[in-house]
């Protein structure tokens, strides 16, 4: 990989586990480089339905969520910082953060889940792909793919 496309790079994690699984398999792209590494978790905002939880809640999660990001990268020199976005739409929201940022790129590891589940709620990786202009890199879970 180019060392731009690793340059300054928004990486979104949605839960803990989720944000164990991209540390792993971000680590090897990013540790031997003057990378920025921004973590992004998106509270979803219900848009006018009532929300799952309260806001304190889910930002004291976002913070869990943060520190294992945190705890993964702690012995590299990679800067790192974190972005608490709040959105209807979690592709568009990271796309438009992003932007704001001044991201050479989304680096991601797509989460899984049954077909149905994404046709219900929506395929945040297939929207991120089709409707980002900043380059999308989606990154093998290591686990899962045994390395």
């Amino acid at each position: 990989m180019s060392p731009s496309f690793f340059q300054r790079v928004v990486v979104p994690v949605a839960n803990e586990d989720d944000a164990k699984a991209t540390v792993a398999a971000l680590r090897p792209y990013v540790a031997e480089s003057d990378c920025t590494v921004i973590a992004a978790h998106v509270i979803e905002k219900a848009g006018g339905a009532p929300d799952k939880a309260s806001v304190e809640q889910r930002e004291q999660f976002a913070r869990d969520v943060f520190a294992v990001v945190t705890d993964g990268l702690a012995d590299t020199d990679i800067a790192l910082e974190t972005e608490l976005l709040y959105g209807t739409e979690i592709a568009s929201t990271l796309i438009d953060a992003a932007h704001e940022l001044d991201a050479s790129a989304i680096v991601f590891t797509p989460r899984g889940g049954s077909r149905w589940r994404k046709l219900l709620s929506g395929d945040v990786t297939h929207n991120l792909v089709n409707n980002s202009d900043i380059p999308i890199l989606a990154l093998p879970d290591r686990e899962v793919s045994g390395a």
